[in-house]
Parts: C-alpha cells; sequence; structure tokens
C-alpha cells in the first residue's frame, strides 16, 4: 500500500518513523537506490511510503525547500534564535551569522533575547528590528513576551539555536510545561536523559513543530553552513534598499568609494554592529570557491 504526503519524525540507526496522514507512524526503512545515489532521507522530509501497515519502506522524498548538515534537518520554516540578554552575554557576530544562514537557505529567522528581567534589551531588539527581523525580548521568570513567542511555533517547522545557558529549556517549560525539559537536559517525554545522543527528532509544540535537536550546539550551526561571498550581502535584508545603487556595478560593499551600504551605515541606517558582522563573514570566506562547496544528494553542503 502507498501512503502519500508522510513526514519523517525521527531517523535514527537507519530507521526513520514517518507520520502518516491519519497521524499514525510507521517504522520505515529507506529504498536501496537511495543508498546508491549517496542520498539520506532527513527528519522533516516529506516523504511516500509502501507499507503493510506496520512497517514500511521510504519510496520517495518530495523535493526540499531547504536543509541544514549539522543538525540535519529539512523544510524549515523558522530558525529561533536565542540568546541571553546577560549571563551569558550576546554574540552579535554569531547571532548575525546565524540570521544570514538562515536567510540563504530561506528561512525566516527570529532573534529573542532571554532573561530580559536581569537588563534592558531596547537596543538589542532594535538592531534586529531595524534590520528587518523579528525580535523580542522574554523572560521565563516574569512571563514577558511568553505569548508572542509561543505564536511562533503555530503552523510552522522550527528550530531553536542558542548556547548552552541562555534560557531555552526555561522557555520552553514556561510555554509548555507537560515536556518537563531539566534545564541543559533534553525532553524527559522524549525518554532521554542527558545530550547523550544526536539524534533529530520533531516533537508537536504550540500547534506546530519543533525539532528536537540535542548535541548540537549554534557553534555545530554556523560551522558548518558556508555563504558564498557573492550571496553575502543578499543575506542581510537592511542592505537590500541600498544594493543596486552603489557607483561600481561591483562594489563589495567593504568600504569602496561611492559604496551606498556603507553611506547608509555611515548615516545610521544600517546597524554598525550589523555590518561589521558583514565584514568579518566575508573576510572569513573570501578565499572560498564556489566548487569546494560541493552540495551532496542529500541537499546539504560539504567542504
Amino acid at each position: 500500500m502507498r501512503i502519500e504526503n508522510g513526514l519523517i519524525m525521527k531517523a535514527t540507526a537507519g530507521f526513520y518513523y514517518v507520520r502518516c496522514p491519519d497521524r499514525k507512524i510507521i517504522e520505515c526503512k529507506a529504498r536501496g537506490v537511495f543508498r546508491k545515489q549517496k542520498f539520506s532521507p532527513l527528519v522533516g522530509d516529506r516523504v511516500a511510503i509502501d507499507t503493510d501497515g506496520e512497517t514500511g519502506t521510504v519510496a520517495e522524498v518530495y523535493e526540499r525547500r531547504n536543509a541544514l548538515q549539522r543538525p540535519p534537518v529539512a523544510n524549515l520554516d523558522k530558525l529561533i534564535i536565542v540568546s541571553s540578554v546577560t549571563e551569558p552575554s550576546p554574540n552579535l557576530p554569531i547571532i548575525d551569522k546565524l540570521t544570514a544562514i538562515a536567510v540563504d537557505k530561506e528561512i525566516e529567522p527570529v532573534v529573542v533575547f532571554s532573561k530580559a528581567d536581569l537588563k534592558d534589551t531596547g537596543e538589542l531588539v532594535d538592531i534586529y528590528c531595524r534590520a528587518g527581523i523579528e525580535s523580542f525580548a522574554v523572560s521565563s521568570e516574569t512571563g514577558e513576551g511568553i505569548d508572542r513567542f509561543r505564536e511562533i511555533f503555530s503552523g510552522n517547522v522550527c528550530v531553536l539555536t542558542g548556547n548552552t545557558g541562555v534560557g531555552k529549556s526555561s522557555l520552553l517549560n514556561r510555554i509548555e510545561p507537560s515536556l518537563g525539559l531539566a534545564t541543559a537536559h533534553i525532553s524527559n517525554k522524549l525518554g532521554r536523559g542527558r545530550h547523550t545522543t544526536r539524534t533529530v527528532e520533531l516533537y508537536e509544540l504550540c500547534g506546530g513543530l519543533i525539532a528536537d535537536t540535542p548535541g548540537f550546539s549554534a557553534l555545530d550551526f554556523e560551522s558548518t553552513e558556508i555563504i558564498l561571498k557573492e550571496n553575502l550581502p543578499f543575506c542581510f535584508p537592511e542592505f537590500e534598499p541600498y544594493i543596486g545603487s552603489c557607483k561600481f556595478v561591483s562594489c563589495a560593499h567593504m568600504g569602496e568609494k561611492g559604496c551606498a551600504v556603507c553611506e547608509a551605515v555611515r548615516n545610521g541606517a544600517i546597524p554598525e554592529s550589523r555590518y561589521e558582522s558583514y565584514r568579518l563573514m566575508v573576510n572569513e570566506v573570501k578565499d572560498y570557491k564556489e566548487w569546494e562547496h560541493r552540495t551532496d544528494p542529500s541537499g546539504t553542503c560539504t567542504k
């Protein structure tokens, strides 16, 4: 029996757990042809399966909108970047790199500043709102921003990222107490204790789906996804009104004469911290060539 429109909810040890339209979960193996093509189905893939009703085979993987390498997950709607306003202090270059990667992959970035009860977040939130990126403050202690945080998930497939200690678990507990997330631990609901596994799994949250990515950090994410130099200006939404208005068509927006982007930075239209992150990213990739970043059949970029 062929079932269309399945969704891979979990992948581990060569098995794929596919949610069918009737919401039943069926354990599947992948077709042998995928291995020959060096193609790996990912959590988040929309698939067709052949099944006897109890077990099955992933027969077809529908075209992906996007995919990440680490964590390995596909068809994301939003990347939620959580940074505490203090303890630890925010690292703006890493936040900016994550937002740029998301834009490059046509994933909507959302920047959330936690622990708003400990320090004012206004200046930080303003940087990203001015850049055209949704951003707001939250506090798991006072409840500030919690309703807005909850609304992010509705109807979307999301990944939550942020370094240890920024309060991701506390925020998830606040919007869905039944998860029982312990600080710096993974969900007991999913049958695990500490982050001893790197298995990715989707689970339902606030009318949407969130990718549970234990063992993967923001560092994994930003160190494995490469944006080519020529694409970088388009990964900063606040640059868009000025691209094309520079004196020279070949302008790289790195301080050239007549650069409209640089002028916008000087007059305060583009936040200086965002522009400095752009310059750092350009310098990181300036010697890379497109052929050095091959896309494998699973849809991820390899060095």
